[in-house]
């Protein structure tokens, strides 16, 4: 019977170091911006000695975003991209002002899941399942609220009051992407095809030149 408990706890342990990733070997990996060196994951690291403070620092999430276009809406990102420190931190953050009637179109993070804590106004936020079954969860938020999005799957955000709405979302991975639902399929690079498109949405071909235009 120890023996079966034994075996028991030496799975466990394996299950949990299986769980994570492997630990790192130095204190940071700050990313190197000069280099072209690119690997799954992970950027190049710059050299230690040349690490300043700066490159743990990010100012600008104190600042609205810039809420006059079509969607009323602003994203100011906080990646690797833009705070090298998060090199290899498995973070990012990202403030979200949506003026009222403002919308964060149908998108998806390929590779984080995002968390949402709404820190001023009022937020409709839903995601959408995987077939079979594309089940719609959605909920109010109001300040104070925290909403989790599964990685990968769609979901939206819109304001849902008279006000300014802001939000804190964090996710987790450093460089979590974004593909957003209606420029991706309008916007593409070439056209997918207006004729492809119109079947695939069943509408009228000239409501699909005129969405292509859009975008």
């Amino acid at each position: 019977m120890a023996q079966y408990f034994i075996l028991l706890i030496i799975s466990a342990l394996i299950s949990i170091a299986l769980a994570f990733g492997p630990a790192p070997l130095q204190d940071f990996c700050v990313a190197d911006p000069t280099s072209t060196a690119r690997g799954n994951r992970v950027l190049a690291c710059k050299n230690p000695t040349l690490v300043q403070a700066t490159d743990f620092f990010f100012s600008g999430l104190q600042s609205p975003g810039n809420t006059t276009n079509p969607y009323g809406a602003s994203i100011i990102p906080v990646t690797v991209a833009t705070l090298p420190g998060l090199n290899t931190l498995g973070i990012s953050i990202a403030r979200l002002d949506l003026a009222p009637n403002g919308v964060i179109p149908p998108h998806l993070h390929p590779r984080g899941s995002e968390i949402l804590t709404v820190l001023e106004g009022s937020l409709q936020v839903g995601f959408v399942t995987s077939n079979p079954g594309y089940n719609h969860f959605n909920k109010t938020l109001q300040a104070g609220d925290v909403f989790v999005v599964p990685v990968g799957l769609v979901h939206y955000q819109f304001n849902a009051g008279s006000g300014n709405t802001v939000v804190i979302a964090a996710l987790n991975s450093e460089s979590p992407g974004i593909i957003a639902i209606p420029t991706a399929i309008f916007g593409a690079k070439p056209d997918i095809g207006s004729d492809y498109l119109a079947t695939t949405f069943q509408l009228d071909k000239k409501i699909v030149d005129q969405l292509l235009a859009k975008f």
